[in-house]
């Protein structure tokens, strides 16, 4: 039986490159540039890349929280995501389908405890009362937050395997370049990967 996955979530823009990109910088036309929105989720323990979502460039990062658990295969011991995934709808959306994965994501410095946190305590008010009784550093490090940095790494490395913007023209076509993208870093990761020991 598999391992549950700790799941690192993160979104980044990429822009739209074509033949008329060049134009623009040679002549000084300013147009808005256009870009789509890669939303991932990574394996904590291995760093790839599991679940990946193409989405135009207003697309809420909690609309695609679903679509991404859809891609995971096996158990989830804990999705990981920054503030931005600070939304009631997450908590559910992730127990739904995966119901004892712990959900880490930051409160909102604004986020107030729930009405029942002294008979049922959700998720998110065990956060908060930990982050009033330790601090947000200790919490970072005490919950498994601080996992989330090896996402921003996934990523960075998905950025210089292919680049910082999307080449092909159709939708469907910028959806299968970066499931290329997205399956030469894993390669690149199956071949090996850096150790890293913290000495301070």
């Amino acid at each position: 039986m598999r391992e549950p996955v700790h799941l690192l979530v993160d979104s980044t823009g990429l822009r739209l490159c074509g033949p008329g990109e060049w134009l623009i910088e040679k002549h000084g036309t300013k147009r808005r540039r256009a870009w789509r929105k890669l939303h991932i989720g990574a394996d904590a323990e291995t760093g790839r890349i599991l679940a990946s979502e193409l989405t135009k460039s207003d697309v809420d990062d909690g609309s695609q929280v679903g679509p991404l658990l859809d891609q995971i295969p096996g158990p989830l011991a804990s999705f990981i995501g920054d503030g931005a995934y600070d939304q009631a709808g997450i908590y559910d959306t992730v127990a739904k389908h995966h119901p004892d994965a712990d959900v880490i994501v930051p409160p909102r410095s604004t986020a107030v405890l729930s009405e029942d946190v002294e008979r049922a305590p959700t998720q998110r008010d065990r956060h908060l009362q930990s982050i009033v009784e330790h601090e947000r550093m200790v919490w970072q490090k005490t919950s498994g937050y601080t996992r989330r940095a090896l996402v921003e790494a996934s990523m960075s490395c998905l950025k210089r395997v292919m680049g910082y913007g999307l080449r092909s023209q159709a939708e469907q076509r910028r959806r299968t370049e970066m499931a290329i993208a997205i399956n030469a870093l894993n390669r690149m990761l199956e071949l090996g990967r850096p150790k890293s020991v913290r000495i301070a």
